[in-house]
């Protein structure tokens, strides 16, 4: 079974869709959805931007989605199916609409209010960290005084952690004695703390009216490490999801378990392909990003 990956902040570059956008253009309907939601042209955005300009979160977030959403449609194009989506933090969005669950409109509404909400947050500080253990890394947070957490199971080799500035160099440097690889990530906040709070409240209250739909295939939820069942209130759990940490390794075993095999991730970079790899072994890792990998895709799952 195929399944839909999408990723999250950071994954963004300058041109990033232009080419497959040249190719297909009976998608620019999704530019002109994006632009006439966010009140900005999306298409100069993404391709004739600066890349600071770019990755500033009012801008990545929705930029990162449009492009997720023009590479489905081409792979949908292209003849690929699909039995079931999952994103990692902001590609969680476009599991959404891919998904059934939100309209275009509405998930662009959506992602708006989560940028501007998420671009007020200040203060805090993100590391990858590699070459450890989770449960090493778990225990650094514990041990060390202030606020430092684990905040993104990226794969059993990579866990993002984040906090107040202070403690957070604290676990680096404990980390890094031991061994560890540290990076410190190009972030404006903690994304995934409790220091998102605030910000958490205003998206909820400017979501809590959208209207979300049950998906029509098998939707996978960073919060809960599984798939969701339950839609009854998505502007609560959006709102616990900003506040969260991201269970993404628990989530592809989870897809593994239920008969993904193949997965395929839609949007710029490949990020999540290659924690495909490093957490399923055996599992068939794709992407779409270009004319070159829609290329590659096409042509691998033809075998």
């Amino acid at each position: 079974m195929n399944a839909f990956l999408f990723a999250g902040q950071g994954s963004q570059y300058v041109g990033m869709g232009k080419a497959l956008l040249e190719a297909n253009p009976e998608f620019s309907y999704l530019y002109d959805t994006a632009s006439e939601v966010l009140g900005k042209d999306m298409k100069d955005i993404c391709f004739n931007s600066e890349l600071e300009e770019l990755s500033k979160t009012v801008n990545s977030q929705p930029a990162i989605m449009l492009t997720s959403l023009l590479c489905f449609e081409v792979a949908k194009k292209n003849g690929i199916t699909f039995d079931g989506v999952a994103g990692h933090s902001l590609g969680e969005y476009a599991s959404m609409v891919t998904s059934g669950m939100l309209s275009l409109e509405d998930g662009f509404k959506v992602i708006k209010a989560r940028a501007e909400a998420m671009d007020k947050a200040k203060g805090g500080l993100m590391y990858a960290i590699l070459k450890a253990s989770v449960e090493d890394i778990t225990k650094v947070c514990q041990d060390t005084d202030g606020y430092v957490v684990p905040v993104n199971y990226n794969s059993p080799v990579q866990t993002v952690i984040a906090g107040e500035n202070d403690a957070v160099l604290k676990a680096v440097d404990t980390l890094t004695s031991m061994k560890a690889r540290c990076v410190k990530l190009n972030v404006s906040s903690a994304f995934h703390s409790d220091i998102m709070k605030p910000c958490a409240e205003e998206f909820y209250n400017s979501i809590k009216d959208v209207e979300f739909k049950n998906p029509t295939i098998k939707f996978y939820s960073n919060v809960l490490g599984k798939e969701l069942t339950d839609f009854s209130d998505m502007p609560s759990l959006l709102k616990q999801h900003m506040i969260s940490a991201v269970h993404f390794t628990d989530e592809l075993n989870c897809m593994a378990n239920d008969g993904f095999d193949t997965f395929i991730e839609l949007g710029p970079n490949k990020v999540l392909t290659g924690l495909v790899k490093k957490t399923l072994k055996g599992a068939t890792a794709l992407n779409i990003e270009d004319l070159a990998t829609l290329e590659s895709t096409c042509q691998a799952l033809a075998k």
